[in-house]
């Protein structure tokens, strides 16, 4: 459990600064603002342009990969159907389902899948399904629910047209592109997408801190009804769904049964976080779910551990 344990050493740390630079607050009151658009605008389209551009997407067709999207798909619709059923409306409905099973398969998901499943490109299939398919849905949702457009004309031209006018899927198809082309930038190309896309995740985490001071306990406000189920979704129902859809759908052997089910326990993505605040909607869902689900990771990855590794 090495690479938990580091995992979880680099987040918190570079939480516990952002925390602290709201406390003091040295960057001033639109911190929190500016370095989400950083983010969002710049830094993450970038950095998802060279993870796909890199990535070999022939992964996404494995059977650990369709596990995973089934797994998310059902997650997410227990979401949307609790949603519906309690009057959460749209816009928070989409960040208390993207917060229920959208894992953070990059900065905690790589370390863990290269120590404890001593194999990092394990987490390619899961990374690969998110940012091509489950975030451009998800922003896409966002984005038409804040459009305006009236009639089925505009509103269809809109649709049709937002996935294309948003920076993060924007960077998503372009790596998409060039990995499918089976081209290989040189280096001096890439070297200024890796620099700018370096401070995606950082600005992400800072961003999240300064977000907690003066933030009260999670689950004690207004939102705890969202904030719990999502949460609940998320550290246990989405690694049981996996174990049962692994096991008795796809009979997966043992050691890929645990990698898929340990990809699957891991916390609710900072992103989330990112688009909420981008979208000024499930601020507060978000980044309690995204503090409670991480906190509770530790002992839920040591159970799986227990019973399945």
């Amino acid at each position: 459990m090495s690479g938990v344990i580091v995992g979880f050493g680099v987040i918190t740390s570079v939480v516990v600064i952002g925390y602290m630079l709201g406390r003091i607050p040295l960057l001033g009151p639109g911190a929190k603002d500016v370095l989400t658009r950083l983010a969002f605008y710049v830094a993450s389209p970038a950095l998802l342009f060279t993870i796909l551009a890199r990535a070999d997407l022939s992964s996404l067709l494995s059977t650990p990969a369709l596990v995973g999207v089934l797994t998310v798909l059902t997650v997410g619709l227990v979401f949307a159907v609790v949603a519906a059923l309690r009057g959460w409306g749209l816009g928070r409905s989409v960040i208390g389902a993207l917060c229920a099973c959208y894992v953070n398969a990059g900065n905690l998901g790589i370390p863990i899948a290269a120590y404890v499943l001593g194999d990092a490109s394990l987490v390619a299939p899961v990374l690969l399904t998110q940012l091509l398919v489950l975030a451009p849905v998800g922003l896409t949702v966002l984005d038409l629910s804040q459009g305006g457009a009236h009639g089925v004309g505009p509103a269809l031209r809109r649709a049709l047209g937002t996935p294309v006018r948003n920076p993060i899927v924007i960077g998503s198809l372009a790596g998409v592109l060039v990995s499918a082309s089976g081209w290989t930038p040189p280096a001096p190309f890439m070297e200024p997408f890796d620099l700018v896309g370096g401070m995606a995740v950082p600005a992400m985490l800072l961003a999240f801190g300064i977000s907690l001071h003066g933030s009260g306990l999670p689950g004690r406000g207004p939102e705890r009804g969202p904030v719990f189920v999502a949460a609940a979704l998320k550290s246990f129902a989405q690694p049981l769904v996996a174990w049962a859809v692994g096991a008795f759908v796809f009979s997966l052997p043992g050691t890929t049964l645990f990698s898929v089910v340990v990809l699957a326990a891991l916390p609710t993505a900072q992103n989330v976080f990112t688009y909420s605040v981008r979208y000024r909607t499930g601020e507060e869902v978000a980044r309690e779910v995204v503090l409670i689900t991480t906190l509770l990771t530790v002992p839920v990855l040591f159970g799986v551990t227990l019973l399945l590794g």
